[in-house]
């Protein structure tokens, strides 16, 4: 599925066999292209598509917090040298966890690995603090079963969140 000349995001959303209307299973699948605009829209479509599950305000944050930053990273570093690129997002979801795959064409990550995410000592002033890095390390923290491949000009990352139980 390729998006139309003028969208922002294309979906294809299918319910799962197990899918109610009072918290189902669902999938979901989004091609976005790479820029903020469409990341921001992508998101939108994600927590609408979510509704049904009724999920905790910190779920719902972990959720935003960890699939923005994902796509965030794709559009400033995987991208960075182009204005064109597609970002596809798999999202199998239910009551208890979401299960993510996020693939693009763009640049791999460095050294073909996930970065770690240092953890930053938070004690010095505010003006030697670093402007970034703190993303990795929520996404190492906040994720489950994190892997990265790089196959045929294609970065593969999947993830999964698990959900609070109580709603």
């Amino acid at each position: 599925m390729r998006p139309e000349k003028n969208s922002d995001v294309s979906t294809c959303a299918s319910l799962g066999d197990d899918y109610n209307h009072h918290g189902g299973n669902g999938v979901l699948r989004l091609i976005i292209p790479a820029n903020d605009r469409s990341v921001r829209r992508g998101l939108q479509t994600i927590k609408s598509s979510m509704s049904n599950l009724s999920l905790s305000q910190d779920d719902w944050s972990t959720v935003e917090l960890v699939i923005a930053e994902v796509l965030n990273n794709i559009v400033k570093h995987a991208y960075s040298a182009s204005d064109t690129g597609l970002i596809e997002a798999h999202l199998n979801y239910s009551k208890e966890t979401l299960d993510c795959t996020i693939i693009d064409t763009g640049h791999s990550m460095p050294n073909g690995e996930i970065p770690k995410g240092a953890q930053i000592d938070l004690t010095c002033d505010i003006a030697d603090l670093p402007e970034g890095g703190f993303g990795w390390l929520l996404i190492h923290q906040l994720t489950r079963e994190l892997n990265y491949a790089r196959r045929a000009n294609q970065n593969t990352l999947s993830f999964r969140l698990p959900f609070a139980t109580e709603h």
